[in-house]
Order: C-alpha cells, then structure tokens, then sequence
C-alpha cells in the first residue's frame, strides 16, 4: 500500500493514491515560506508531511491573527475546491519542513469528478472549520496564557518533535496580541515547568500540564478531528465492501 504521510492524502483509496501520486511533488518548504497571499489565485495546494502552514488575517493596518493551522492532517487550501479559487487570508510556513505539492487544477479535477476523493476533501473541511470557528471564540474569551497553550498543543500534535522555532514577536502575531503578553504568559509557563523557552527555541517539558492550563478549545478541536478520522475509517469500510 502507498503511504503518503499525509493523514488526509492516506484517507484516499490505494487506487485513488496510484492515480494523484504523478501530479505529487516532494518539497521543501523553509521556515517563513509564504505559500499564498490574500486575494491570489491559488496555482498549487500543499500536503503538509512533517511542516506546519498557518494561515492568518492580515487588517488594514497591519495587525495579525491567526485563523487556522495545518499540518500532516490536512492541505493547505480549501478554496480551490470549494469554488472560491482565492481567499483574504495569508498563508505562512510556521514550521519547516516537507510536503507534498500539487496542481490545483488537478485537485479541483478530482473533486468535481471522484466521489470519495471529494467525500474526504469535504469531511477535512468540517473538521477545519471547527478549528476556525473555536479560534475566533477562544480569541474572544479566553487569556493569553489559555491561548499560547491552545496553540503550543496544536502545533505539538502536527510535528514530531518536542522542540518548535519560535519568537515571542511571531507568536504575538499570531495570537493577535502584544508581544509583551506572550512573553509574560510563555514567563509563567517556564516557571510552571510546562516549557522552557531560549532564542526564540520553546521546548515542551510537560505536555499533561499544558492540557490543564489550556482553556476547552483544545479538546473540541482534537475531539472532532479524532470523530473525523473515525467517520472517514467507516466510510472506507463501507466503500470497501460495497
């Protein structure tokens, strides 16, 4: 069977694989990679193996949020295949790494044409708009230190590693909020011993303690995603002994 490490790409049947792996391209994406810009269409889509790709809200005036983050779990871009082609949002490589390119035209053939393919694209959707929809609320309503766990976890569960490259500046903009706040909050943190943080380098020492100290956010992302895989499990089933 071809394994392709991206969860969403290995979600595909083994013969819907065979047919997309000629249009897939292995590469690098560096750490500050911008992988599209507000208002521009979309040439190729990307499938995250071991990097992380954030997408944010860039205002006016130049502040910053973040909007959703992907990793081995999903693509780097729905509105190819949702009908939109380009969206207001900037999409930034959050953390190095390698993935899987692939022509967006290619990607909206195989939507308009395969059932299950476009059955897996949109079950990854769901998923992926919960995540927006409980970042705008935990934006709102929960603190800084709550947010920087949100966000620490949800980083941790699309890497390998316990280490991410990080400045306090960048997370601030993601967040959406000052750069004094992180660094207070990441402060707290490290005295906790959930994290330690030098140079713009945060490693995770507790994980256990960030769940607690996160607000609910987390988990009704993780649980859906998992309620996701499980429905995206069945529905292979199904289609196997159909």
């Amino acid at each position: 069977m071809m394994h392709l490490q991206n969860n969403l790409l290995n979600s595909f049947s083994v013969d819907d694989r065979v047919q997309l792996f000629p249009h897939l391209k292995l590469v690098n994406l560096p750490l500050g990679t911008i992988i599209y810009e507000p208002y521009q269409k979309r040439d190729y889509v990307y499938f995250p193996i071991d990097c992380i790709i954030s997408t944010f809200y860039v205002t006016a005036d130049g502040a910053s949020a973040e909007i959703s983050i992907v990793g081995n779990e999903g693509i780097s871009d729905i509105a190819c295949f949702m009908g939109g082609e380009s969206a207001l949002n900037l999409a930034v490589v959050q953390s190095e790494g390698f993935a899987y390119r692939l022509s967006a035209i290619e990607l909206r053939k195989q939507f308009d044409n395969n059932t299950d393919i476009r059955a897996h694209l949109l079950v990854y959707t769901q998923s992926l708009i919960v995540q927006i929809s409980q970042t705008a609320v935990c934006n709102r309503h929960h603190s800084i230190q709550q947010r920087l766990c949100r966000w620490l976890l949800l980083s941790l569960d699309r890497t390998s590693s316990n280490n991410l490259t990080m400045t306090h500046e960048l997370i601030a903009s993601m967040l959406g909020v000052r750069r004094e706040g992180v660094t207070e909050a990441a402060g707290k943190l490290q005295k906790l011993g959930a994290i330690s943080y030098a140079r713009g380098h945060i490693k995770i020492l507790d994980r256990a303690k960030l769940e607690v100290l996160s607000c609910e956010c987390y988990q009704v992302v993780k649980k859906e995603s998992a309620r996701i895989d499980n429905k995206v499990s069945i529905y292979q089933q199904h289609s196997s002994v159909c």
